[in-house]
């Protein structure tokens, strides 16, 4: 005679509350629809190929990327003026987001104090799970939405901060939860993903979504929405970097001369603003304390560091206007 498994609380034979299996079933069901969980057949062989077939196959797929950034350029555009108004009235830059997602966001925001000379407290990368979750992946973390709200709470948001919510499928609860929480805190809020019409772009006041396709692994989105997530990030920070006078040209004149290579290349930077010869560099370095803005104002309008240094505070660290 058979027997019958016994029912749960909810009724369930399979070992599952009804209501987590039916959870399980709709997640399924929703990753089904997505583009970037999409299967390849004509991938089925590619264990089968020659190394440097697969190669060449994965290299094609990422040649594929910077097409779909560049068909979101308009929408990448207004979300970078928008940040650079608010952050030119001290507003932050936050990024939020689950695994490799998360972690784009957290090494973008890590390169700004080094390369513009911001604050650590100016561009911040938050992550699922805390700073553990950027070497190892912490279980659950991506499900909570409520750790997303305890994150941003923790740095007491305001309506001048942006919130860059970064998911590859659109739909991580902790990325949306993020931009929903912000957004109902009067913040400015992005919604950055990789499939068309996803929870996150609506959650958010912008969204852009790169449309990648499949991935050359079903699934594994640290692949080609991973790439298109860090070419977007470095349009979002270099470029609003650039709005707010961190450059002057194409020179990285803000940066940070914490280790021997960073300072050589504040000289040379100084020298190519200029045209100045060493020693007038060196001279102007040295006066200037090492920021590379006062020592080019110093070179190029012929007056001391304080005088310089006034300049520039006047045009809000702007070297052109400082320069009249």
């Amino acid at each position: 005679m058979t027997s019958t498994p016994p029912a749960t609380a909810h009724g369930d034979p399979q070992g599952a509350p009804r209501d987590d299996r039916d959870a399980r079933d709709a997640l399924r069901a929703q990753l089904a629809t997505l583009t970037t969980e999409a299967f390849r057949p004509d991938l089925a062989d590619i264990d089968q190929r020659s190394t440097l077939d697969i190669a060449r196959t994965m290299n094609g797929e990422d040649a594929s990327v910077p097409g779909a950034v560049a068909a979101r350029l308009p929408q990448i555009a207004a979300v970078i003026d928008a940040i650079a108004e608010r952050m030119a009235h001290g507003g932050r830059l936050v990024y939020a987001g689950a695994g490799t997602a998360g972690r784009m966001g957290v090494l973008d925001a890590s390169e700004c104090p080094p390369t513009f000379d911001t604050d650590p407290s100016q561009v911040v990368g938050l992550i699922a799970g805390g700073s553990e979750a950027f070497v190892q992946a912490v279980e659950g973390a991506e499900d909570r939405a409520d750790l997303a709200v305890a994150d941003l709470d923790a740095l007491a948001l305001t309506d001048r901060d942006t919130v860059v919510g970064i998911s590859a499928s659109g739909r991580t609860p902790y990325a949306v939860g993020a931009v929903t929480h912000a957004r109902a805190l009067g913040a400015l809020t992005v919604g950055l993903s990789c499939n068309a019409g996803s929870p996150l772009a609506a959650a958010a006041e912008h969204g852009i979504e790169i449309v990648t396709g499949p991935e050359l692994l079903t699934g594994s989105t640290r692949l080609k929405a991973g790439t298109a997530q860090k070419l977007v990030l470095n349009m979002i920070s270099t470029i609003t970097m650039i709005r707010l006078g961190k450059t002057y040209g194409n020179l990285m004149v803000d940066l940070r001369a914490s280790n021997d290579k960073l300072r050589a290349r504040s000289h040379r930077i100084v020298a190519l603003a200029t045209e100045a010869d060493d020693t007038a560099v060196a001279g102007a370095l040295t006066a200037a304390g090492g920021e590379v803005k006062v020592a080019i104002l110093m070179l190029l309008a012929d007056i001391d560091a304080p005088a310089a240094t006034h300049r520039l505070t006047s045009a809000n660290g702007h070297v052109r206007p400082a320069l009249g």
